[in-house]
């Protein structure tokens, strides 16, 4: 059961560069509000045969979520959702690793009312960790005119990578090459292949005891149109992302 009561001012409002980050507090930016109570019950299944948590080279894991809000618990909200997110890994040498994730999800408004679903819920893709070609947040619908993504009830994702030990360089250091697919849709059901976009590229590693060091190169294969992020027309292909752990 949760509470929430959120209201931004007009200056971060306005400001497209403020956006990535409403949306991570699960405001919606382009209201600047979210009120209500939501009600939910869920299901939650997990297995995991990795070998490491943190760098994992052989093995799978399993994840699954499953919840309804509103119906037997009455609340602001209205809605369904499932997700799945499903990896594995697989040793090909002593020092290189074939690594594939899979992420499937939906939301269902109780009678296709739209505002039954509170944005926090709501599915982005992009970022570090999913279709690298993109910052955090900027693959999906877009607003109107404003090019700024809105978020959806449908998202599917696939990324693959090689990754390999670079120890005749350097003990701790590895590289990875991949390819990144994906897309989020308004409503639940709405998948369709031919909307997947695709990112490509390399990494470098740099294993640590609280896991990798990453740094990403992603490109763009097939950009997508009108996308504003910070307000300014999509200029670049390409994206750097740095983080800890591997991308999955």
């Amino acid at each position: 059961s949760e509470r929430t009561s959120t209201e931004v001012g007009a200056e971060a409002r306005n400001n497209p560069q403020a956006y990535a980050n409403l949306i991570a507090l699960g405001i919606d930016p382009t209201t600047g509000q979210q009120n209500g109570t939501s009600n939910a019950l869920g299901f939650d299944y997990q297995r995991s045969t990795a070998d490491n948590l943190l760098n994992a080279r052989r093995g799978y894991q399993v994840a699954f979520h499953v919840e309804e809000s509103g119906r037997l618990l009455p609340g602001s909200f209205n809605y369904y959702a499932a997700s799945t997110d499903v990896r594995h890994y697989l040793p090909v040498s002593s020092t290189l690793t074939w690594a594939n994730r899979v992420q499937v999800g939906g939301l269902s408004p109780v009678g296709g009312v739209l505002r039954n679903v509170p944005f926090n819920k709501k599915f982005f893709l992009g970022g570090a960790t999913s279709v690298r070609g993109w910052g955090r947040f900027e693959v999906g619908p877009l607003g109107g005119d404003s090019g700024l993504p809105i978020g959806g009830n449908s998202m599917f994702a696939f990324s693959s990578e090689v990754r390999a030990s670079l120890a005749s360089l350097a003990s701790n250091l590895g590289g990875v090459i991949f390819l990144d697919a994906g897309n989020v849709w308004s409503t639940a059901g709405e998948l369709t292949p031919k909307d997947l976009r695709y990112a490509t590229g390399a990494g470098l590693r740099y294993q640590t005891p609280v896991g990798p060091i990453r740094l990403d190169f992603g490109w763009q294969l097939n950009p997508i149109p009108n996308l504003r992020p910070n307000g300014q027309l999509e200029q670049r292909r390409w994206r750097i992302h740095f983080s800890i752990g591997q991308a999955f």
